[in-house]
């Protein structure tokens, strides 16, 4: 896509493929979880959404263009990349954390 006013280079439409991964497939993803009955194990449904957001936010940082205002980070990575990372490493403790921990604690309560 070639965006007018800017310097005529094609690009790729990262607003479009942002909108489609953290809009549209996340809103399914985290809808068929509540359906499959994730609302039954608390953080289950906020730790899905932590881990499809930062994905589909490291994903559409390959197609953006830099900020300039920003410099460069090393190995290719951009700082949407950096900051989406621990969102990333937080759902996927707090998924571990309520599929198995939390399971312990449900077998306890229930003796």
């Amino acid at each position: 896509m070639i965006f007018p006013d800017v310097d005529d280079q094609p690009r790729h439409p990262s607003q479009l493929y942002e909108a489609c991964l953290e809009g549209l497939l996340l809103f399914l993803v985290v809808g068929l979880c509540v359906r499959g009955g994730a609302l039954k194990r608390p953080g289950v449904v906020t730790a899905v959404f932590c881990v499809g957001y930062s994905v589909a936010r490291i994903f559409s940082e390959f197609f953006r263009e830099p900020d300039p205002q920003l410099e460069q980070l090393s190995h290719g990575l951009t700082m949407g990349m950096v900051l989406s990372a621990p969102i990333l490493l937080a759902g996927i403790a707090l998924m571990v954390y309520a599929l198995y921990f939390r399971r312990e604690e449900y077998r306890s309560a229930s003796r």
